[in-house]
């Protein structure tokens, strides 16, 4: 996509602090991070989201992530980390072009990348399960 932010930043043509690079994927520092050494993998074709993105291009984006992510845990020392990716406004996507998170996680970091937990019935659960699976 010709306008895409993203697109531009993952072919070059925008400067970024690159920290990996392959022929499918760049991995960039964030420029509003969460903690020290959030990063993003952003492959270098556009796809909007997980449901454009092919099965393939998801599995690079994951071998990606781990490397990197492994990288940052050696050389920053972080005491754990969150992949994150985010599908759809509602969901906090904010750029319309397929990303992952590699948020470093330090202790006291003061993020909090958590849930409410609810608590659904065995029965509702037992219904959305048959919903998922066709039964």
């Amino acid at each position: 996509m010709s306008d895409c932010i993203f697109c531009k930043i993952a072919n070059g043509e925008i400067p970024s602090n690159t920290i990996y690079e392959n022929s499918e994927f760049r991995v960039i520092l964030d420029n509003g991070p969460a903690t020290k050494g959030h990063a993003l993998v952003l492959p270098k074709a556009h796809y909007a989201d997980l449901f454009e993105i092919p099965e393939e291009t998801v599995a690079g984006a994951a071998k990606v992530a781990k490397e990197v992510a492994s990288n940052i845990k050696e050389k920053l020392g972080c005491d754990g980390l969150n992949l994150v990716q985010n599908n759809g406004p509602v969901a906090g996507q904010t750029v319309m072009h397929f990303h992952l998170h590699i948020i470093p996680r330090y202790s006291n970091d003061g993020q909090h990348i958590l849930w409410k937990p609810t608590q659904p019935s065995a029965e509702e659960l037992v219904e959305i399960r048959k919903t998922i699976v066709g039964e």
